[in-house]
């Protein structure tokens, strides 16, 4: 997987390319809770735009940065969700915690 992040006007983009399964989702989770904590921004986007394949784990990271960001009174939104793991985020429910945007409908 492969992390990119930008931060501008306070808001923090943070790209995500790759699959994601339980190794990557840690390293993922640590290098994006260093980024919140380092710019406590109001707002962090997790773009999933280039994210074909996730397992339950990217749960995790969702779940993480929720919590971050609510302890800096912040906004998590998570934008261009594509099927595959629309399916997981769904099964779990996560659009009871984080804003969905631009997400795809299931093949």
């Amino acid at each position: 997987m492969y992390i990119r992040s930008y931060l501008q006007n306070n808001r923090m983009t943070v790209a995500l390319t790759g699959e994601i399964d339980h190794h990557e989702a840690q390293r993922a989770m640590k290098i994006i809770a260093d980024k919140i904590d380092a710019y406590a921004p109001q707002r962090c986007t997790l773009d999933f735009r280039d994210v074909a394949f996730m397992d339950s784990s990217g749960i995790a990271i969702v779940i993480m940065c929720v919590r971050r960001m609510r302890e800096l009174g912040g906004k998590l939104i998570l934008c261009n969700v594509q099927p595959q793991p629309m399916r997981v985020f769904d099964a779990a429910g996560i659009q009871q915690i984080a804003e969905i945007q631009g997400g795809a409908q299931y093949e």
